[in-house]
């Protein structure tokens, strides 16, 4: 058994393998200038890569051995009438009859033929409160889907700068998961939207326990996001992108940043912040991480686990960080790459 971490940049992605945790090589680029902005792996051993270019547009691309890569012909797409644009693929999510991608400007796409075809999932792409969808900073994007791990036709959708959606029926229906949370930016005809949601997180034991780190703050649902409450006690900001949950040791991982200002780590302080009684408390984590002042961030996508202990993460400036203890103590990767966007983990 060995671990495959796959790092997307803003020019290419590279693949990280490890025996035993500690000793990495580094290959690539795969996608040499291209963005690659999302990676999975389904069921069937099939490895799904999201690029995006500024030329040729998003697209998805699939291999059998992370060295062959086939570009899928029928990939996400806005109807050629739409006013939509496909920017980019946020994010991919593959099950075990249906995958999942999220994309820019803010949609859902749905495969049931191991991401061979997707088309789009009108239920949500369409609401009614579509037209006053907002998109914050980082655009208007679908960037993270949860499946419930005991019940597929369950699916959390979260969307920037609109909130987190639920369907309990495969997609039928949606509805806006966000009380609780404090809203970014008041809709005045959909009270149940304008709220930023930078990431998701699940407990695999019980899919009704939520994790979400907001543009306001951090919060956890113990009901399937019916309702949230702030769990912030020891972190230095309310600001952050990502948050992790290793389903192996049930530790909670999140990165906090100065404010939506400055968007830096705290006085510099690159540092990982862990929970091991679901959010209620958070610790520091930063041994063998630099200890002068690190200015660059980490994306709501670029922190990853590999289910057994290792926690990975990279950022702004191209620096990679991996744990092999759970955030314990850290090491850095043998590699200085473009800005990272990304970061998926695998035992193989």
């Amino acid at each position: 058994m060995g671990t495959v971490v796959i790092v997307g940049t803003e020019k290419g992605g590279f693949i990280c393998r490890s025996e035993n945790k500690r000793e990495w090589t580094v290959e690539g680029p795969l996608f040499k200038g291209w963005k690659l902005t999302a990676t999975t792996r389904s069921p069937s051993g099939r490895w799904l890569a999201a690029t995006a270019s500024r030329v040729y547009g998003a697209a998805v691309h699939v291999s059998d051995d992370l060295k062959e890569w086939r570009q899928i012909e029928n990939g996400p797409a806005w109807a050629a009438d739409s006013d939509r644009k496909m920017n980019q693929i946020w994010t991919l999510r593959a099950g075990a009859n249906r995958h999942f991608a999220g994309v820019d400007q803010a949609g859902l796409f749905l495969s049931e033929d191991d991401g061979e075809s997707w088309q789009p999932v009108p239920a949500l792409n369409e609401h009614a409160s579509r037209p006053n969808w907002f998109p914050g900073a980082g655009g208007l994007c679908a960037h993270v889907v949860l499946v419930d791990p005991n019940d597929e036709k369950r699916v959390w959708v979260g969307i920037s700068a609109v909130g987190v959606w639920r369907t309990d029926d495969g997609g039928e229906t949606w509805l806006a998961k966000n009380e609780g949370i404090r809203v970014a930016i008041e809709d005045k005809e959909f009270k149940d939207i304008g709220f930023c949601v930078h990431a998701l997180a699940q407990q695999q034991t019980d899919g009704d326990v939520l994790w979400r780190q907001d543009h306001t703050g951090m919060y956890r649902s113990t009901d399937g996001g019916d309702h949230w409450t702030a769990c912030m006690e020891g972190l230095p900001s309310w600001f952050g992108f990502p948050v992790v949950r290793d389903p192996d040791s049930g530790r909670l991982f999140c990165f906090p940043m100065e404010s939506d200002e400055y968007r830096m780590p705290v006085k510099g302080d690159l540092a990982v912040y862990t929970s091991d009684d679901r959010g209620d408390s958070w610790q520091r984590r930063a041994e063998g991480l630099p200890t002068h002042p690190c200015w660059a961030g980490v994306l709501r996508g670029a922190m990853a686990h590999d289910g057994g202990g290792g926690i990975y993460f990279g950022d702004t400036a191209g620096a990679v960080y991996a744990s092999a203890d759970g955030a314990e103590s850290w090491q850095a990767l043998p590699c200085t790459l473009p800005r990272v966007l990304s970061i998926e983990a695998f035992t193989v």
